[in-house]
C-alpha cells in the first residue's frame, strides 16, 4: 500500500486566520461541499476537519499525512485467523514483514490482508487441482 506524500500548509495570513477563528467560534454546524454536492461528514471526519481549521485560524502551518495502522503480533494473529505463536514464527522466518518499535513487533495491517489473500488463492488453487485429479481418476 502506497503512502501519499505529506502535504505541509503554511499558516493564513492574519486577517483570514481572525476570519476563520470567527466563523468557527460556538459552531458546531460545518458542512462540507465538493463539486457542488453536500456531504456529511462521520463525526471523526468532522474533528478532524474543524481541528486542522483551528489550527489554520491561529495561524499555524499545518501538515497532513496518511498513517497505516500498525497491528500488534496479538492484533493481527487475531485478523489471521491463526495463533500469536503461529505468527511470530513466521515474521521470524520472514514470510511476513514485520517493524520493531523497541523490542516490539509491529505489523502493517496491509501485511496480513495480503497474506490472507495469497492464502485464499493457494487454497482455490488447490481445489481446483483436486478436481482436475479427481476427475481424471473416474
Amino acid at each position: 500500500m502506497a503512502l501519499v506524500a505529506p502535504r505541509v500548509t503554511a499558516g493564513l495570513p492574519a486577517d483570514e486566520a481572525r476570519n476563520l477563528a470567527r466563523s468557527l467560534q460556538d459552531s458546531n454546524d460545518i458542512t462540507v461541499f465538493v463539486d457542488g454536492t453536500v456531504h456529511r461528514l462521520p463525526d471523526h471526519a468532522r474533528d478532524a476537519v474543524v481541528d486542522l481549521l483551528a489550527r489554520l485560524s491561529r495561524g499555524e502551518s499545518v501538515t497532513v499525512s496518511s498513517v497505516e495502522e500498525m497491528l500488534t503480533t496479538s492484533q493481527a494473529a487475531e485478523l489471521a485467523g491463526i495463533s500469536h505463536t503461529y505468527l511470530r514464527n513466521m515474521t521470524d522466518r520472514g514470510e511476513i514483514p514485520v517493524e520493531y518499535r523497541g523490542t516490539h513487533r509491529r505489523i502493517r495491517q496491509a501485511a496480513i490482508i495480503e497474506w490472507l489473500e495469497t492464502q485464499k488463492q493457494k487454497r482455490a488453487e488447490a481445489a481446483s487441482g483436486n478436481e482436475g485429479r479427481n476427475a481424471t481418476a473416474d
